[in-house]
């Protein structure tokens, strides 16, 4: 079956409603057969004490466009994903604007997915570098 970009980012938003996607406004904006992306507004909302962005919320960017990516390649019908390991290296400070995080295969395996997760700014200056482990599981 062809890929359908459409279809994918309608079940992204659908998935995200009352969730912290849709609570740190996380919004899914272009997929291909190997990739995925999403942006997050940076603002006080997730910001750490200092004003620039939580690198938790980076995390949050990097698991929900990663995890959301896996959908891709499984049945979710009969699979569901976990996120089991995530690393992230902080590289650039943001306090303002908007972060798009792009998540491409590294591996696609039958029950393990590795993803590598860009965050960038609007002029393409790396936030953070992420990586993601996901598990495919059997729904119960």
């Amino acid at each position: 079956m062809a890929f359908d970009r459409e279809q994918m980012l309608t079940l992204c938003k659908e998935w995200s409603n009352n969730t912290l996607m849709q609570t740190l406004e996380i919004e899914y904006v272009d997929a291909g057969e190997d990739f995925l992306v999403a942006t997050m507004p940076v603002n006080p909302r997730v910001h750490q004490p200092m004003g620039i962005l939580h690198g938790g919320a980076s995390v949050a960017l990097a698991e929900s466009v990663g995890s959301a990516a896996s959908l891709m390649f499984i049945n979710p019908e009969k699979q569901e994903v976990r996120g089991i390991e995530i690393s992230a290296n902080h590289v650039r400070s943001k306090r303002e604007g908007l972060v798009t995080a792009t998540a491409r295969i590294l591996h696609k395996g039958a029950s393990i997915h590795l993803w590598e997760i860009r965050i960038v700014d609007e002029n393409d200056k790396l936030i953070s570098l992420c990586k993601l482990t996901n598990m495919v599981l059997s729904r119960r």
